[in-house]
Formats: C-alpha cells, sequence, structure tokens
C-alpha cells in the first residue's frame, strides 16, 4: 500500500516525552463519572464501615481500662474510697502512682468485672463485623465500577480504530497499537483493581483516625502529625523521580510487542533470509531496554515502602514515649494510650499504603496517557450529507469521473496534480506503472481510504465526498494482492462478502465458490467448506486463500469491482480460470485492474499509464504498443527480463 513514511505515532519512535501526571491523572479518573450511582453507594458504604473499624481500639481501650481498674481494686483494701487511697499515696510519698491512679477508675476492694469486659467485648467483635460487611459491599460495588469503566475503555478504543483514517495504520506499527490496545487497557485495569478501593479505604480511614486522636489526645495527635509532612515529601520526591522510569516502561514494551509481532508474522522470511541471529540480537537490546527501563522505575518507587515505614515506626515511638508521660501523669489512662497507639498504626500504615501503591498508579496512569494518545489521534474525515446504506440490490450504473484531483501524503511533496479521467459503466480500466507510479493511491482515492486534496470524484454524477463511507463501500468490491483471512470455517470467511443486513445460505456460498473456481479445492479439504482455519489461513495454500477472498467479491455482488494484483500469487493454470471467472464477474460492472503483469490486462477496454502521479497515456494494448510510448517501453522491459530468466 503506496504511504508516506511518516513518523513514528507518539510512543512508538524514539521521541520520549514526559507524562503529564496530573493532566492524565484527572482524565483517567473521568473515566468513571458515568458510574456515579454505583460510586455513591460505594462511598457510603466505605465510610460506615471506616467509621465503625475506627471506633473500635476506642471500645478495646475502654475493656482494657476496666481490667486494669479490677487489678488496681483487687489489690488496694476495701471500705475505702478511691480519692483515700490516692491521698494516702501522696502522703507516703509516693507521688508517681498517686497520679497514675488518678486517672484510673476503680474500686477498691473489688475485682475484675468480667461481665463488663464480656459485653465490651461483643460490642467491639459486633462493630469490626458490620465494618467488615460493610467494606465487602464497598469492594463489591468497586470491582463492578472498575470492571465497567475498562469495558467501556475497550469499546472506546474499538470504535476509535475503526474511525482512524488508513494513513494512521501506515505510520504506526502494528504491535504498537495492539499494545495499547491489550496491555495498556489490562494494565489499567488491574492498577485500578488493586489501589481504587484500598486507596478510598486508605483515605477515609486517615481522615477517620486523626478525629479520633483528637478526640482521645489532642496533644499526641499533634505529635503524631509531626511526621506527616516528612511522610509527604518522601512521597512526592519519590514520585517524580520514577513516574519517567514507568513511561519508558510502557512505551518499551510497546516496541517490544511490535517487534515480536512483527518476527513472529514474518519468521518465515526471517529464516529464508539467515536473520534468526539479528532478530534475536533485535530482540535482546530491546529486552534489555525494558528491562533496564522497568528495573528503574520498580526500584525508584520500591524505596517508597522502606522509607515510609521508617517514618512510621519514628512516629510509634514518639507516640508511645509522649503516651507514656501523660499516663504517668495521669491525664490520659492506659486504655487510652493502648487505643491511640493502634490510631497511630491505623494512622501510619494507610499513609504508608498510599506511598506505596504510588508505583502501580504512575504505571496505571502511563498506560493512560498512551491510550489516551491513541483516543486523541486525528480521525478520518466525517461522511457526507448522503443518507442511509446502499440498497441491497445493486443500482445500475458504475460511471466514475475524476476531475482534477490532486493529492499529496506529504503537504511538500505533491503526488497527483490535475488527475482527470472518465470511465464509463461496465467498463475494464486498467492501470499500470512503475512502483510508486499512484495505482494504488488512486484506488485508495475511489475507497476513500484517503481523501482528495484538490478536485473531486464523482460516481454515477454524485460527489463521493457528500456519501457515506459505508454506502459508497457497499457498492465497491476489492481483492487485494494481500489476502486476509480470518479465524473461522472457509464458508463463514466467503459469507463475509455479502452484506451485512442479509443472511446468506449455503448455496449461495457454494456458487460464489464455484465461480471464483474454488469450490473443487475446497470439497478436497477434510471438512469441506467446514474447514476451520485460522487468521494465517493455515492448511491451505496462497493461491487458495486468493481464489477464497475472490469468491467474496463474487458474493458481494459490486457496482464496482477493484482487483489489485488479485492473481499474482496463483500459478498460471489457475491465472487463466480465474480471468475467464473476472470476465464474468466484471460483466456489465465498471471494473479497475492494478497488476504488474501485463498479460493480466491485455483485454482491458481501457489501460491507463501512470508515472508519477499523472496519466501519461491511455488507450487499448494494441493502440499503446503502436505508439511506441511508455506503455510500450514498460511491455518490452518486462518481456525482456522474462526472457533473460529463460536464458
Amino acid at each position: 500500500m503506496a504511504g508516506p513514511a511518516g513518523r513514528m505515532m507518539a510512543g512508538g519512535g524514539p521521541d520520549q516525552r514526559s507524562t503529564d501526571f496530573k493532566v492524565s491523572g484527572r482524565r483517567l479518573l473521568r473515566q468513571l463519572a458515568p458510574e456515579r450511582l454505583t460510586l455513591w453507594p460505594m462511598l457510603l458504604a466505605g465510610a460506615l464501615g471506616v467509621a465503625l473499624s475506627v471506633v473500635g481500639p476506642l471500645i478495646l481501650g475502654r475493656a482494657t481500662d476496666l481490667v486494669f481498674a479490677g487489678v488496681v481494686g483487687r489489690q488496694t483494701p476495701e471500705g475505702v474510697s478511691k480519692e483515700q487511697v490516692v491521698a494516702r499515696l501522696r502522703v507516703d510519698g509516693d507521688g508517681g502512682l498517686a497520679d497514675l491512679l488518678s486517672g484510673v477508675a476503680f474500686t477498691p476492694g473489688q475485682g475484675i468485672d468480667f461481665g463488663a469486659v464480656g459485653r465490651t467485648l461483643l460490642v467491639a467483635l459486633a462493630v469490626y463485623g458490620v465494618a467488615g460487611l460493610l467494606m465487602l459491599v464497598s469492594s463489591r460495588l468497586s470491582i463492578r465500577v472498575i470492571n465497567r469503566t475498562v469495558f467501556r475503555m475497550r469499546e472506546a478504543v474499538q470504535h476509535k480504530l475503526e474511525r482512524l483514517p488508513l494513513a494512521y495504520f501506515d505510520r504506526a506499527r502494528r504491535g504498537e497499537v495492539l499494545s495499547r490496545a491489550t496491555n495498556d487497557i489490562d494494565n489499567i485495569g488491574q492498577t485500578m483493581q488493586q489501589t481504587m478501593g484500598q486507596l478510598v479505604n486508605s483515605l477515609l480511614t486517615i481522615l477517620g483516625v486523626l478525629v479520633m486522636m483528637f478526640y482521645v489526645s489532642p496533644l499526641l495527635a499533634l505529635v503524631a502529625l509531626v511526621t506527616v509532612p516528612l511522610s509527604v515529601v518522601v512521597a512526592t520526591r519519590v514520585g517524580k523521580r520514577s513516574q519517567p522510569h514507568f513511561v519508558q516502561q510502557w512505551r518499551a514494551t510497546g516496541r517490544l510487542n511490535a517487534h515480536v509481532e512483527e518476527m513472529y508474522t514474518g519468521h518465515a522470511l526471517v529464516k529464508v533470509f539467515g536473520r534468526q541471529g539479528e532478530a534475536a540480537e533485535d530482540f535482546r537490546e530491546q529486552n534489555e531496554e525494558l528491562y533496564q527501563a522497568s528495573f528503574r522505575a520498580q526500584f525508584s518507587s520500591g524505596i517508597m515502602h522502606p522509607l515510609m515505614m521508617f517514618i512510621s515506626n519514628l512516629n510509634y515511638v514518639l507516640v508511645a514515649v509522649v503516651g507514656g508521660l501523660r499516663v504517668a501523669t495521669g491525664a490520659l489512662s492506659i486504655g487510652d494510650v493502648q487505643a491511640f497507639i493502634q490510631y497511630s498504626r491505623q494512622f501510619s500504615m494507610p499513609l504508608t499504603q498510599v506511598a506505596s501503591m504510588a508505583n502501580l498508579v504512575q504505571s496505571g496512569v502511563a498506560s493512560a496517557e498512551r491510550v489516551f494518545e491513541l483516543l486523541d489521534a486525528e480521525e478520518q474525515e466525517p461522511d457526507g450529507s448522503g443518507t442511509g446504506r446502499a440498497e441491497p440490490r445493486r443500482p445500475a450504473g458504475g460511471r466514475v469521473e475524476l476531475e482534477k484531483v490532486a493529492f499529496r501524503y506529504d503537504p511538500e511533496r505533491p503526488l497527483i496534480e490535475e488527475l482527470s479521467l472518465a470511465v464509463a459503466p461496465g467498463q475494464t480500466v486498467a492501470i499500470v506503472g512503475p512502483t510508486g507510479a499512484g495505482k494504488t493511491t488512486l484506488v485508495n482515492l475511489l475507497m476513500r481510504f484517503y481523501e482528495v486534496t484538490g478536485g473531486r470524484i464523482l460516481l454515477d454524477g454524485t460527489d463521493i465526498a457528500s456519501m457515506r463511507r459505508e454506502e459508497l463501500r457497499a457498492r465497491i468490491g476489492m481483492v487485494l494482492q494481500d489476502t486476509w483471512l480470518f479465524g473461522g470455517t472457509i464458508a463463514e470467511n466467503i459469507a463475509y462478502g455479502a452484506p451485512a443486513e442479509r443472511e446468506v445460505g449455503r448455496a449461495e456460498i457454494e456458487e460464489a465458490a464455484k465461480a471464483a473456481h474454488a469450490d473443487r479445492f475446497i470439497r478436497t479439504l477434510p471438512d469441506g467448506y467446514d474447514t476451520v482455519i485460522d487468521d494465517e489461513g493455515s492448511g491451505v495454500s496462497a493461491g487458495e486463500k486468493q481464489l477464497i477472498t475472490i469468491a467474496r467479491a463474487f458474493l458481494s455482488d459490486p457496482l464496482i469491482l477493484i482487483l489489485d494484483e488479485a492473481t499474482s500469487s496463483v500459478d498460471t493454470r489457475t491465472e487463466v480460470l480465474i480471468q475467464k471467472a473476472m470476465a464474468r464477474l466484471a460483466h456489465g460492472r465498471t471494473s479497475f485492474v492494478i497488476a504488474h503483469r501485463l498479460s493480466t490486462i491485455r483485454d482491458a477496454d481501457v489501460i491507463l499509464v501512470m508515472e508519477d502521479g499523472a496519466i501519461v497515456e491511455q488507450g487499448s494494448h494494441r493502440e499503446l504498443l503502436a505508439a511506441r510510448g511508455a506503455y510500450a517501453r514498460l511491455y518490452s522491459a518486462q518481456f525482456a527480463q522474462a526472457v533473460a530468466e529463460v536464458d
């Protein structure tokens, strides 16, 4: 297919632009907007679950106070009050113990109230049980939100690929596009699965625990918050250093996938030309690049966890020391300090989790940016004002006119200039010329794979730019040099040529196969028309694959027929049979035949000779030979080459 070399699309070329984490992250979050009706219940269940979870330590602290009060009460004489016991200790010079016991709600002579302790523990058990149930509901809703979001992103990518112009795929490597549509979207889904619910719960936990810490002891809460700025600085610094590495990692993944896909689809040629070593070396280099990028990304983000754990332990030590001093002075009970230490852990742990998730979030956002680059790619121009689909039955006509058509892939390099042509209905037009003359480009313009940059193309007097592409292409049957089959039965592959709105029966499929001279070899296969082939067409030869695609064209019953080197992959005998079949297929239809083999176009009504995007000669085979111009030179060159090969 003719096309510009072009710069490789973003992510596939040598340029390594740094990601805009904030913009891409916000855009990824906006993908969740359609699930707001599920998000709100998810957040509510999560908030209630976290609220109950943070109340739990306070209840357990009350149980600890009951046990400690029972132990102290049993060791003090019965018949006196708590105030008397504390006063006696102060008189005896034991002020520290007096301060400690002044904060304990004990009754002298009375032991542990196991009933009260049991009731408190049952309340704690109920609270944690309900909290766990709510967290389960929140997690279930989170999974639903994430999977539906990824589902929509896959649909958006699929629809985008359908709207992209052919020029995009001429520039892009297929493996790179596949990597964005598969690996990157999978990575987004995995990132959201591993971080979204946990991130929401962590943030809610931080908020809830902070409230409870200030409720228990404002002083200890301020002490616990001393290390927060340090945590923020560490997370920010490490995040900024690791994000570019994640971008590089996923770009390297895309390039490696593109290389593997190319080497796999062309493995026969790689072996024929003895390039296994070179292919293996290219793979090794790209694999090494991916390894280095992945190592740097994981290492730079991996140091986040140990650093945050160090800060968490530092926070724990500060709280334990200050809390111990507050208990010693009687300002806090042991249960309060126990609860606060639990809160301190609950406060530090989500901070550590949020920081540790930075590598996953950065990886997911890097993949999201690559997907968004694909979604933002320039689409083909919108369809014209034509309405509806083509009629199921082939309409009469087929006149094609080109009026001063101009086209260029590169704005600075014109390819076709002022090309005019009129083809009458039912005529067979052969297009010949050297490679790069613009033969396939002319067909691409007729199919509207590319849009003309000047002039217009008319079909039965209607500018094709004003027609819907679907309507235009429904009237055109095309057989390319490169055959395309999909995984399925041979019958399904042939039936692919029928209009989408019409069901075709086996009789029609077999009739099309007979017309294309494919019926005979199909019936020799183990399962005949029900033989399953893969997308590589394994089990059938190149010529047989071409016959199947030609049968597909027969079944489409087109108004205009385009044959682009359609017989280049078949033997001479099969070529003769196909030419006869094509003659029947072309009867009453306007046909365009592109061929380098002049033997396939001698019987054409008109032969167009193209050079450098212009028609330099046109006429019948005999007329052009008699003119001794470009066509005669092309014919002589091919004939001379054939003689040289025989010699």
